[in-house]
């Protein structure tokens, strides 16, 4: 049965996404170019979207992975992958980056010339920064082919496991295999015996925040020493940690409507838990100095925050936004193309905007209007209308039809 509230949320967190990247032109952190202007007021709505964000798109994409692999075999999966990650990340890195990278030497007075001077040229020689050569913000695509081919033998093991472990219908006889009671548990495999576990641990209110103990190992003992690069190579602490959040999705989702049920009966609880500790956050960062303490308490409160709004998420969308729309089918296409294209039209449009005179909220007006507008021309009157163009944004080479009744409705 297909969860619509997990394609509403995914169709948000890349919609945010847009929202975030517009808002980094602004923000005092570094960034690609910056605004004349910096806006130190966004700092703190900035950070708590940047604190469950990305970890949330991990956990959707693990989930993904379950319902995929129920319709395809560990090779047809990984081909998949390759297909709809790999072609699109090769072409981003060649079509895509260079304009953003041509744009900040220009800012930058590194570079003079038009484009065409620029790439190819100059397009491939060097590594980002010192060079030009760089995958900018598709590191997320790279980041989730590895992981995906990584994990896929495991992946496997779990669903063989859990297939033959799905005899045991009777709820009687499954208390007694948790607790020990019953003779049969030896005769079931690991993964039957350590899903029924894990359903028993996340049906209580506060069962979820298992999942908490290995975040915090990563943030508390990597994370000082392999600060966020997204180069690949180095880049520990945010492999460790993502990789496990994408783990943790395909491991949540085989418990089925347990989990559903858990998120959405106790969502207001996790959503005070995020609150809270997203405000011991702020308080502890402006009111005490570094030192191993805070770090340690920084580091536990930080993965009990980006958890308790990932969990608080999930429940709030699978009580009001788990149905279908043509909305959300055409979204759900869209999605994809737009998270590749949305970052180098932000860039073209804001290094037009640095030294106008406008105020903040006028330009990120324009940045925000101008970006979901220009994209969609992009992807409806090109990506989705050619056959032969799908495949390099990470679509299937299928039939458009579907989708025309919306388009028809709203232009």
């Amino acid at each position: 049965m297909r969860r619509y509230d997990l394609d509403w949320l995914r169709v948000i967190a890349f919609a945010l996404l847009i929202f975030y990247h517009v808002g980094m032109f602004f923000v005092p952190w570094s960034w690609h170019i910056k605004n004349n202007e910096t806006s130190e007021w966004l700092t703190l709505p900035m950070w708590f979207l940047n604190q469950w964000r990305l970890p949330l798109l991990f956990v959707i994409s693990g989930m993904g992975t379950y319902f995929s692999l129920q319709k395809r075999t560990g090779g047809q999966f990984m081909r998949e992958r390759v297909i709809r990650l790999l072609i699109p990340f090769v072409f981003g890195m060649l079509f895509i980056i260079p304009p953003q990278v041509y744009i900040e030497r220009l800012a930058n007075s590194q570079f003079t010339g038009s484009y065409f001077d620029f790439w190819p040229s100059e397009a491939f020689i060097g590594t980002y920064p010192e060079g030009n050569i760089s995958w900018h913000h598709l590191w997320f695509i790279l980041y989730l082919l590895l992981f995906s081919l990584v994990l896929t033998p495991l992946f496997i093991s779990i669903k063989k496991g859990l297939s033959k472990g799905s005899g045991f219908k009777d709820k009687a006889l499954k208390e007694n295999i948790l607790s020990g009671e019953s003779e049969l548990s030896s005769e079931m495999n690991f993964w039957s015996r350590f899903n029924l576990r894990l359903k028993k641990i996340i049906s209580k209110p506060l069962g979820l925040y298992l999942f908490v103990g290995p975040l915090f190992l990563w943030e508390w003992g990597l994370q000082p020493f392999f600060p966020v690069t997204h180069a690949l190579v180095g880049d520990w602490f945010t492999i460790i940690s993502s990789i496990t959040l994408f783990l943790f999705g395909f491991i949540i989702i085989t418990t089925k409507e347990c989990f559903w049920h858990s998120v959405k009966r106790y969502r207001n609880i996790y959503l005070t838990v995020g609150i809270v500790c997203f405000s011991a956050m702020v308080y502890i960062v402006n009111n005490y100095e570094d030192s191993l303490a805070r770090h340690t308490i920084e580091a536990m409160i930080k993965v009990i925050n980006l958890w308790s709004w990932i969990i608080a998420l999930f429940g709030f969308a699978a009580r009001y936004l788990n149905r279908n729309s043509s909305v959300l089918q055409y979204a759900n296409q869209a999605v994809y193309p737009f998270y590749i294209l949305h970052q180098t039209v932000i860039v073209i449009i804001g290094y037009y905007m640095i030294d106008l005179g406008w105020s903040p909220g006028i330009k990120a007006s324009v940045m925000i209007i101008g970006t979901f507008g220009i994209t969609w021309m992009i992807y409806e009157f090109l990506i989705r209308r050619w056959r032969f163009i799908r495949p390099l944004f990470g679509l299937k080479e299928e039939r458009v039809k579907a989708a025309d009744t919306l388009v028809k409705n709203y232009t």
